[in-house]
């Protein structure tokens, strides 16, 4: 590699997108020379069809023309070599092991409920933009398989982009998402038993490069079945956030979800009760599920009740618009609930089984 040290100072504020590393440090820029006010880049894509290809080249560029003395910048863009681009792979891959594992740094919270239609998803992609929004580096895996709807409620249709056998996950509203329906055509359902379902959520878990995330939610399917224990089998390390309506049939099945969840060593954070009532024009509540659900399922499981997120046209719409709430319209009541349980969360990381690595002088 040749690299002009006034250029490789430059070049090295310039992050790839997809991976987040230096250019520089992931052996994407081979050769960068000065040859009087000339600044002549070799930039090296992982990818031929690298959806981020002009971004880096538009970055590079810039990056190269705050250099003292330069006039002109020319980019040469070519292909990594498979040895090249191999050996990058090796690289991310062994520094993956820790990344979701017991001593991770990434807190892990699954979204769950008992039954569908409580509005799990839409509590997840909002949670995960509000997080976002709050300076935290959050990734969200849609583990409903046979009932995604992540993509379509953070408004992307694009797909991963694979880099040897690791797949970079796209991101939306500042939010790096991976779904099963990525993986299939149009509307397409999914029919798959319990080992085609561990081994997806193992290949979300294991082969896509999240980086360095604070938060990684899991938008659960509903119920207690194979997908829930699973997770309790991947990752015992995992909180658990569950999600009620107030009707006290949703909330009595939302409490097997939580116990599935401490079977396997997981932690009940807490309950969140969605749909809690409609906002009158003369300022009363009606409350079209009932009332105290969540309230009561938080009781039995010794845990607090979070959020009281209410009904609300604009969370609904922004939802079928691919437009979260939270980020769309931050005053309505549901995404202000949102995003109050975004502050909470953010304030109450546990750290009492993390081990610090410090020795005894």
């Amino acid at each position: 590699m040749t690299i002009d040290p006034a250029l490789a100072r430059a070049l090295s504020t310039v992050v790839d997108p997809e991976i987040r590393r230096p250019l520089v440090e992931l052996d994407m820029i081979p050769e960068a020379v000065l040859d009087g006010t000339v600044a002549r880049i070799r930039l090296e894509l992982t990818v031929a069809a690298c959806p981020a290809a002009d971004r880096i080249q538009a970055d590079v560029r810039q990056a190269a023309a705050s250099v003292p003395g330069v006039e002109r910048v020319e980019v040469e863009v070519g292909v990594m070599a498979p040895a090249v681009r191999q050996a990058l792979v090796e690289r991310l891959r062994g520094s993956r092991p820790a990344q979701l594992g017991p001593g991770t740094l990434t807190r892990i919270i699954a979204v769950a409920s008992g039954k569908g239609g409580v509005g799990k998803s839409t509590v997840t992609a909002n949670l995960a933009v509000a997080l976002a929004a709050r300076g935290l580096s959050v990734g969200v895996i849609d583990a409903d398989v046979h009932g995604y709807s992540i993509p379509a409620l953070l408004g992307t249709d694009a797909r991963p982009t694979r880099v040897g056998d690791m797949m970079m996950p796209p991101e939306a509203h500042g939010v790096r998402l991976v779904s099963i329906g990525m993986f299939v055509d149009g509307n397409r359902s999914v029919s798959w038993r319990g080992p085609m379902l561990h081994r997806t959520l193992q290949q979300f878990l294991a082969d896509v490069w999240w980086g360095d995330l604070d938060v990684l939610l899991i938008d659960m399917p509903p119920g207690t079945g194979d997908v829930a224990i699973s997770l309790g089998q991947l990752l015992p390390h995992a909180e658990v956030l569950v999600v009620t309506t107030p009707q006290r049939a949703a909330a009595d099945v939302a409490e097997r979800a939580a116990e599935v969840a401490r079977q396997t060593g997981q932690r009940v954070l807490g309950v969140v009760e969605n749909m809690a009532g409609l906002a009158q024009p003369d300022g009363s509540i009606l409350e079209l599920f009932g009332a105290g659900g969540g309230d009561e399922a938080a009781r039995r499981l010794g845990v607090p009740l979070l959020a009281r997120i209410p009904l609300s046209v604009a969370l609904r719409a922004g939802g079928d618009a691919g437009a979260p709430v939270v980020a769309a319209e931050p005053t309505d009541p549901a995404a202000a609930a949102v995003i109050a349980l975004a502050e909470a969360l953010r304030g109450t990381r546990p750290i009492a089984r993390r081990s610090l690595p410090l020795a005894p002088a």
